[in-house]
C-alpha cells in the first residue's frame, strides 16, 4: 500500500537538519510574511512523470512555497512543461497563477532552503527519506527527470540503484527499478548563463521524455 501523502512530506517545522533550521529560522525573521518551510511537491500524485530539482531557491519556492517558482529556473522549466502538454494555465511566477501540473510531478531531493544552494551530504541523505516516500507514493509513476547531479544520486539512492550502473550525464536515460530515469543539467541561472545548458538541449530531454509516456501504459 502506498505511504500517505502526510509522510511524503516534512513537516512544517521539520527538526531534522539542524544547519537548515537555523537558515529556516533566519528567513522567518527576515521576511516574516514568505513561506519559509520545507517545499511541499507540486502536482498530482498519480503522475507518471516525476521531476527531482536539488533544493528551493532562498527567494524562489523559500517565499512563494511551490517549486521553481519565483526564480529563474522556473522559467525555463514551466514554458517547457507546458510546450510537451505536461503542464496547462500560465506561469505567472506566483502560486496563485492557476497553473495546473498534467500526468507530472515536481519536488527537489532537499525540501528546505539551504545557505548558499549547497545543501551538506548529510543533510542531502537525511530528506532522502521523503524522496523515497514520495517515490513510492506515485502508483503510476513510470520516468523520472532528475535535474542536476545532487538529485540524480539521490534518486539512485532512493531507488536501491548503484551510482556506478547509472552514472550521470545531461540527456542520459537509465533503466533502474522498475522506471526510466532521465537525467538533465539544472536549468539554474548559472548554467544557461554559461551555456552549459540551453533551452534547446533541455527541451530534448523533455521530448525524449513525452515520447516515453506516449509509449507507456
Amino acid at each position: 500500500m502506498p505511504p500517505s501523502p502526510e509522510v511524503c512530506e516534512p513537516g512544517r517545522d521539520c527538526p531534522l537538519c539542524p544547519r537548515l533550521v537555523q537558515f529556516r529560522a533566519a528567513w522567518r525573521k527576515r521576511e516574516p510574511l514568505w513561506f519559509n518551510a520545507p517545499v511541499p511537491s507540486f502536482g498530482p500524485a498519480d503522475a507518471r512523470l516525476l521531476i527531482v530539482g536539488l533544493a528551493p531557491g532562498a527567494q524562489g519556492a523559500n517565499r512563494t512555497g511551490r517549486p521553481f517558482t519565483g526564480d529563474y529556473a522556473g522559467e525555463l522549466l514551466y514554458p517547457t512543461l507546458l510546450q510537451f502538454g505536461l503542464a496547462r494555465g500560465r506561469y505567472a511566477a506566483r502560486p496563485d497563477d492557476g497553473l495546473v501540473l498534467v500526468d507530472c510531478r515536481i519536488t527537489n531531493a532537499v525540501r528546505c532552503v539551504p545557505p548558499g544552494n549547497r545543501p551538506t551530504p548529510q543533510e542531502i541523505a537525511t530528506c532522502r527519506q521523503f524522496l523515497a516516500r514520495t517515490v513510492a507514493g506515485m502508483p503510476r509513476l513510470r520516468a523520472i527527470v532528475a535535474l542536476g547531479r545532487i538529485a540524480h544520486d539521490s534518486v539512485v539512492a532512493a531507488l536501491n540503484g548503484r551510482r556506478k550502473a547509472a552514472p550521470f550525464a545531461h540527456a542520459a536515460a537509465h533503466d533502474l527499478n522498475g522506471l526510466k530515469l532521465f537525467d538533465s543539467y539544472h536549468c539554474s541561472r548559472l548554467n544557461t548563463n554559461t551555456g552549459v545548458l540551453t533551452p534547446e538541449m533541455f527541451r530534448a530531454v523533455f521530448a525524449a521524455v513525452r515520447a516515453h509516456l506516449d509509449a507507456s501504459p
